[in-house]
């Protein structure tokens, strides 16, 4: 029998905090953490960073000249990643993978230097070398001094999550034996708050008590929120001492476009999904499912009707984490995998709070979905090492 995978660590640094003292005690309570800012002359809800994540990443940019002018994204990915290795005890030179993806990359940069051409005709120097995707992953796979492949990519809403796919297939290929996978957004911008608005699934501004009503299935207005944030796992073979979760199934599927953000009406890509992430397994056996349940009606309202043709009458307790710290696009993913290992280690339902699902009785899986714009579907189940 193969050696299962497992996470061994997991950091992040999202409106949560950026340890997981502070991050476990967020989800305690009922509150959201949202702010209003106002982006060119209108106001609008989103999850920004806590004051103490704002400065350690100020004080990451300042600790080396070369950082001055990298994008947020970046400088989140790299603070996520160190701390995710070290938990894991990597230590330099090692031979590991890493793969941290981005849906929109440097989004501030790209437009702060977009915005100077339009005035200048003319671009920095830099403009091109740190506005590309790839400096994500790249810039950490420096940072951290590892010897192995580094992968950046983006799938939209479902990136980290492919990045977990993708650091398996290279451990089961015998190509690597650990990787770095994970995810990091930075979106809180005035072009990129507009492009949602276009959309017409933004949260009004109106809605105080809980901006972002992801998963209630009654409401009657789109309330999708913006976050920022960005997590890193540690994936390696066996069950160790220090393994947090185990890997027990993945699930991948694509919807048959019709739009370009369309889902059908029950899923058909998180229905697939969710039956090759779970195999034989019974469903019974499912505790949570963290959906991504972005805010939206047709996003919340396809994904439970997805659920319930694959569970039927045994639908497990259901939860998410952007009624709180909003959609992290690139990100959401590895923030819904932190919350599940969260939750199978602390032994309690993290639940929304406007929204009544029984807790269940023990938590030892937990399955995980996202998906992107084109219905890039990605679930993992989780188990806990302890069971």
């Amino acid at each position: 029998m193969a050696q299962p995978i497992t996470i061994t660590s997991i950091a992040s640094i999202s409106p949560l905090g950026n340890n997981e003292e502070d991050i476990w005690a967020s989800y305690q309570n009922v509150n959201h953490l949202f702010k209003k800012v106002t982006f060119g002359d209108r106001p609008a809800w989103v999850g920004s960073l806590s004051e103490s994540g704002r400065l350690e990443i100020e004080m990451l940019r300042n600790s080396n000249s070369k950082y001055q002018n990298l994008d947020d994204s970046v400088l989140y990915g790299i603070f996520s990643a160190r701390r995710a290795a070290a938990y894991a005890g990597w230590g330099e030179n090692e031979n590991f993978g890493v793969n941290i993806g981005s849906s929109r990359g440097a989004t501030g940069l790209f437009e702060k230097y977009h915005n100077e051409f339009l005035r200048k005709g003319s671009t920095a120097v830099l403009t091109s070398p740190t506005t590309t995707l790839g400096n994500i992953s790249s810039w950490i796979a420096h940072d951290l001094k590892s010897k192995g492949p580094n992968i950046s990519h983006s799938i939209t809403c479902s990136t980290a999550l492919h990045a977990i796919l993708n650091g398996v297939a290279w451990l089961r290929s015998g190509m690597a034996e650990k990787f770095l996978v994970g995810g990091s957004e930075a979106p809180l911008t005035s072009f990129t708050i507009a492009q949602m608005r276009a959309l017409k699934i933004y949260a009004q501004e109106d809605n105080s008590e809980y901006p972002c009503r992801a998963l209630d299935l009654d409401k009657g207005k789109n309330s999708m929120v913006l976050g920022e944030g960005a997590g890193a796992a540690c994936l390696e073979f066996g069950i160790g001492k220090n393994a947090l979760a185990i890997i027990e199934g993945l699930g991948f599927a694509t919807e048959s476009l019709e739009h370009n953000i369309s889902l059908s009406a029950d899923a058909q890509c998180l229905q697939d999904s969710m039956l090759m992430a779970l195999g034989s397994i019974d469903r019974k056996e499912v505790d949570i499912i963290i959906m991504h349940a972005p805010g939206t009606i047709k996003g919340d309202t396809a994904e439970f009707a997805a659920i319930q043709k694959v569970f039927g009458n045994s639908i497990p307790s259901l939860t998410t984490n952007k009624w709180k710290v909003g959609h992290t696009f690139g990100a959401s993913g590895i923030l819904s995998v932190e919350m599940a290992i969260l939750m199978l280690q602390y032994q309690r339902f993290s639940g929304v709070p406007f929204m009544k699902f029984n807790p269940p009785h023990k938590i030892n899986r937990v399955l995980i979905n996202a998906v992107g714009f084109g219905g890039n579907a990605v679930s993992i189940l989780l188990k806990n090492p302890k069971n």
